[in-house]
């Protein structure tokens, strides 16, 4: 087929599978993985060469836009209120869950401990897809405003997925590299991180300086090319010399937010424009990388992991949450709002099949599995715990519970 009867057939059937199943309350992100494993099924070869090419690039680019869009909804005041909080749910979840999930799939799925490794923090980064949007919701609607719960989730959930990629990123050289020692994979995760920030700072307040220079002269649409291909570069030099450009993508966002907030929000709102059309070519990919054959064969066991994989999950936040001045209510909701996995699951899970890893396709289906079992749980879950569980605030200052 040609390449462009597939762009209209991912982008339009994905738009259409989405608008279905948020019609019965389900994820539109579940009906274009939907629509994208029926493509896939039809088609024979799953991806086809026409797309093939140019996947990777479309899977980061989503992760792009949607961390832009987390950094640019954070800004240092209530931060700082979040404080200890957000820094803590950034990785203690994500290191428990990854920890027990590496140790799961070296045991039911046999695989070995660098393969483990890099599936298990893989399938542990929650979902920015689902939580960015719905945290940004409950902060304009004034839900949890007392003790910043939505940025508590937003910053942690954003950081969580940078770590884990990163992890992902680390043990995934291990498996493909076995003449990487261990000692320096630990080594090379903070020091990843940091490299990661540092890029991030720099070109932030390079943008800053350029915007407050050209702002007359530049459109909403113009920005958004500058900063959208500034943070790909980041992110490809990233990948060149090992460090964590995520994390710098958020910090340009969370530096445009502080310093030119007019600029920011015009960006933010243009930003929602551009990942409508990512968010539908991430999911339907990742649907059409999808053999119905082996996801069936991981199925019953592939949730299990998973399952087990959230209940640590939750004590990891509610470990993280122990110091903080949050209610017990507030806590929950933190649990529950780390639930959904979509987006990282979808840009990573095809990842260890294209290097060439014997388990790659076991490793997919894992993903997908992930997705559409945490997903619809999660969604709903923040959709209708959020309004019982958090606080409001009324005309006159009044705190309201949630009903």
């Amino acid at each position: 087929m040609p390449l462009n009867l597939t762009i209209v057939l991912i982008l339009l059937g994905g738009w259409i599978f989405g608008k279905l199943f948020s019609k019965i309350g389900l994820p539109s992100v579940l009906g274009m993985l939907v629509w994208g494993v029926c493509i896939g099924v039809l088609w024979g070869d799953r991806i086809p060469a026409v797309v093939s090419d140019v996947e990777p690039f479309l899977k980061s680019f989503a992760l792009i836009v949607i961390l832009l869009r987390a950094g640019l909804g954070i800004n240092r005041s209530t931060l700082r209120k979040a404080g200890l909080t957000a820094g803590l749910i950034s990785f203690i979840p994500c290191i428990i869950e990854g920890t027990v999930l590496t140790v799961l799939f070296l045991i039911v799925f046999g695989f070995d401990w660098a393969v483990a490794g890099l599936t298990g923090f893989m399938v542990a980064a929650v979902s920015p897809a689902v939580i960015v949007p719905s945290m940004l919701n409950l902060k304009d609607d004034g839900y949890g405003r007392e003790n910043e719960v939505p940025t508590i989730v937003l910053a942690g959930a954003s950081v969580d997925d940078v770590f884990a990629i990163t992890v992902f990123t680390l043990f995934l050289q291990l498996a493909t590299a076995g003449d990487v020692a261990v000692r320096e994979v630990l080594f090379q995760v903070p020091l990843s991180l940091l490299l990661g920030i540092i890029p991030g700072i720099i070109a932030g307040f390079g943008l800053v300086l350029f915007f407050r220079k050209k702002h007359p002269n530049i459109r909403a649409t113009e920005k958004i090319i500058i900063l959208l291909m500034i943070s790909v570069v980041l992110v490809q030099i990233g990948e060149w010399v090992q460090m964590a450009a995520l994390l710098g993508v958020m910090t340009i966002g969370f530096i445009l937010l502080e310093y030119e907030e007019k600029i920011a929000h015009e960006i933010s709102e243009k930003l929602g424009s551009v990942w409508v059309v990512a968010e539908i070519v991430l999911f339907v990919l990742i649907g059409m990388s999808v053999n119905p054959v082996v996801a069936w064969n991981a199925g019953l066991r592939g949730i299990i992991v998973i399952s087990i994989g959230l209940l640590f999950r939750s004590a990891g936040v509610l470990v993280a949450t122990t110091w903080s001045d949050l209610t017990l209510r507030e806590r929950f909701f933190c649990m529950i709002a780390f639930f959904p996995k979509a987006t990282v699951q979808a840009a990573l899970g095809g990842v260890a099949l294209a290097n060439g890893i014997g388990e790659g396709d076991t490793i997919l289906a894992i993903a997908v599995l992930a997705i559409m079992f945490t997903a619809p749980m999660g969604l709903l879950g923040i959709k209708f715990g959020g309004k019982r569980l958090l606080t409001t605030q009324t005309c006159t200052g009044a705190k309201v519970q949630g009903t």
